[in-house]
């Protein structure tokens, strides 16, 4: 822009119309910064490199006249005997390179997110494969005993043993199959069927009432006796149970735990609630990551196991509804109706 001023001024004062100004010409060409010329007094004299379309209009040029006066001071020329200003400001291409650099970063930091995210994605997955890989080699390892054991409770029958025995026995060797059978869907989609949830819960319930400390007081509650919903019994199942023991835990076997079933015009909502020491705001959606647990012995996968079943098994929702340090906590289920 100095040079350009320069130019301006040297055309202006040479009075040798002969004179070689090519040089001159050059930089008056070659110039692509906005600028405008200001009298002495104020008056707005010549513009470049501005919008055409608009310099017609004052306000245009005053409003580019600002913005000059705020980026650049102005370079002081004699021109034709009078002393003149240019104003003038970043060219059009040097803004959008102040731009380049941000756009440069927002691309590589996306570059990069997309790489986290496969490696990570890659990690899941194999963390998913070594999972279901255990989970059904639990499976077919309880298996063979599981048949011995079948075998054993038929004889039993046949003996002259109090059939009150036989009869808890084999409760607790059909629930042994149970298990097998949930850890063998773990990994495949399993098949959901139209069920009474409210008595598929309260098989569950009733099972873990009968074989928890008599310090714990059970209470099931449900709005009707029937509600159908698309599940398969036995990873639904499997939910109710972990968050009936995980409850029984937190309360170190004393309190009180309490499941309720509700419903309205589209889905059912099944809140099991304990009396337990309950769990820190910050760390509700950690519950149910796997490996994240407050108990000395454990996993942490009873919860991330409960998160999969309902929500990419059964496209339910399940999360923590409410919780006290020292006073309880309360999760919820929701599931669409059939």
């Amino acid at each position: 822009m100095e040079l350009f001023a320069t130019a301006i001024q040297e055309f202006g004062n040479n009075p040798n119309l002969d004179a070689d100004m090519n040089l001159e010409l050059k930089v008056l060409e070659n110039n692509d910064t906005p600028c405008i010329s200001v009298s002495e007094n104020g008056t707005i004299g010549e513009d470049h490199n501005l919008d055409s379309s608009r310099t017609s209009d004052p306000l245009y040029l005053q409003e580019q006249l600002e913005i000059m006066k705020n980026q650049n001071d102005p370079i002081e020329i004699n021109y034709l005997g009078k002393k003149e200003f240019i104003y003038y400001r970043d060219s059009d291409l040097l803004q959008k390179l102040t731009y380049y650099p941000v756009a440069l970063i927002l691309i590589l930091g996306l570059f990069l997110g997309v790489i986290y995210l496969f490696f990570n994605s890659s990690k899941i997955a194999d963390q998913n494969k070594l999972w279901t890989g255990m989970a059904k080699e639990t499976a077919h390892q309880i298996g063979t005993p599981l048949s011995s054991l079948l075998g054993w409770v038929t004889i039993l029958k046949t003996e002259n043993i109090n059939q009150e025995y036989v009869t808890e026995i084999e409760k607790d060797v059909d629930r042994l199959n149970i298990i097998a059978n949930r850890f063998s869907k773990i990994g495949s989609l399993p098949s959901l069927e139209e069920n009474n949830v409210v008595a598929v819960t309260s098989n569950i319930f009733n099972y873990l009432k009968s074989r928890s400390s008599k310090q714990v007081e059970f209470t099931f509650q449900s709005s009707t006796d029937e509600i159908l919903v698309n599940i398969n019994t036995e990873l639904y199942g499997w939910v109710i149970e972990n968050l009936i023991k995980n409850a029984i835990d937190a309360m170190q076997g004393k309190g009180a735990v309490s499941v309720d079933i509700n419903e309205d015009n589209y889905r059912i909502i099944v809140l099991i609630s304990d009396t337990g020491k309950g769990i820190p705001k910050s760390k509700f959606s950690q519950v149910f990551r796997p490996g994240f647990t407050t108990k000395k012995r454990g996993w942490g996968l009873g919860l991330s196991l409960s998160k999969r079943i309902i929500e990419d098994y059964h496209k339910g929702k399940i999360f923590v509804k409410k919780s006290e340090i020292n006073k309880g906590t309360t999760f919820e289920i929701q599931l669409d109706k059939a």
